[in-house]
């Protein structure tokens, strides 16, 4: 019989962090109005704390079905792994985050993901209160790019572990105070890797998914430096009116249906599920890809800046 830990032995990191995030908003605030002498954005915060605030019971119900399903999995392991020893937690440690460089590229690659995962894109600014904007939609999916870890033998306890600090470490990197970091920025995801995840320029579209390393984005090719030349813009291609927090969270789902509806084919219908965010049938709106190359065909004049 599976014994099912409490909330607090799931996710232990992130519980003893919310106080520590609390210090961070405040300084963040206390920094930009000295630096710059500009109000916080007051509403944008509010707004992206309590998405942050309403997705924590949703994640405790996701996390202990996941808890759950690693748990059976775990019976079927092919080594045991004694996580008393160093080695298994180190290889965990770039398991995990291989995990959900996974999760978060699919999120952006596949339009029904990217329809969970869009609500922390929509802000027009970044700071440490977009790194709580959470996405509620896609906590339903996140897990399944874990499921091969207890195959291998990780304990799921200490995947639930290891998954939470990874969280810890990304809110760190939703700030602009924080410039580059010279070697690290090789290996590590730093907020200047950061700001061009959350940027909207047709260069920095979908790039830079990792969680701590940056090391697969430069593997398998999705990886951009912030350019000097180029200042990230915030947000969406295409920026959202001013909504309530249901309607920021479901949004693009109910625009994928409208678009199923309206396609005429059952082929046209399932791209509009599956394929990347901007594909249209049609060819009137266009994915990343098809941005970027029809940015570079473009004379130099003439490219966005």
């Amino acid at each position: 019989m599976i014994t099912l830990p409490s909330p607090s032995e799931l996710d232990p990191i992130t519980l003893w962090a919310v106080l520590v995030f609390v210090v961070f908003l405040v300084l963040e605030i206390l920094l930009l109005r000295r630096r710059r002498g500009a109000a916080y954005p007051t509403r944008d915060g509010v707004q992206s704390v309590s998405l942050g605030v309403l997705s924590t019971p949703i994640s405790a119900v996701v996390r202990t079905g996941a808890f759950l399903i690693f748990s059976w999995l775990y019976q079927y392991r092919l080594f045991d792994l004694d996580m008393r020893h160093a080695l298994p937690w180190v290889l965990l440690f770039f398991g995990d985050d291989l995990s959900y460089y996974l999760h978060h590229r699919m999120g952006h690659t596949v339009r029904l993901l990217w329809a969970g995962h869009v609500a922390h894109h929509s802000s027009e600014h970044f700071n440490f209160a977009v790194a709580l904007r959470q996405a509620w939609g896609e906590l339903a999916t996140k897990y399944v790019w874990y499921l091969w870890l207890p195959l291998v033998g990780f304990h799921p306890l200490a995947i639930m572990l290891m998954s939470a600090a990874n969280l810890v470490y990304q809110f760190f990197v939703h700030t602009e105070i924080v410039g580059r970091l010279g070697p690290l920025e090789w290996i590590f995801n730093t907020p200047s890797h950061h700001r061009v995840h959350h940027g909207s320029n047709i260069r920095y579209l979908d790039r830079n998914h990792g969680g701590i390393l940056i090391i697969w984005d430069r593997l398998f090719g999705t990886f951009e430096p912030e350019a000097p030349e180029e200042p990230v813009r915030y947000g969406l291609t295409h920026p959202l009116p001013p909504m309530g927090l249901l309607s920021l969270a479901f949004h693009e789902y109910v625009a994928i249906w409208r678009d199923v509806k309206r396609a005429p084919t059952f082929r046209a219908k399932l791209g509009y599920i599956f394929m990347p965010p901007g594909w249209s049938h049609d060819g009137s709106t266009l994915t990343a890809e098809a941005l970027r190359t029809q940015a570079a065909r473009q004379p130099a004049s003439g490219a966005e800046g």
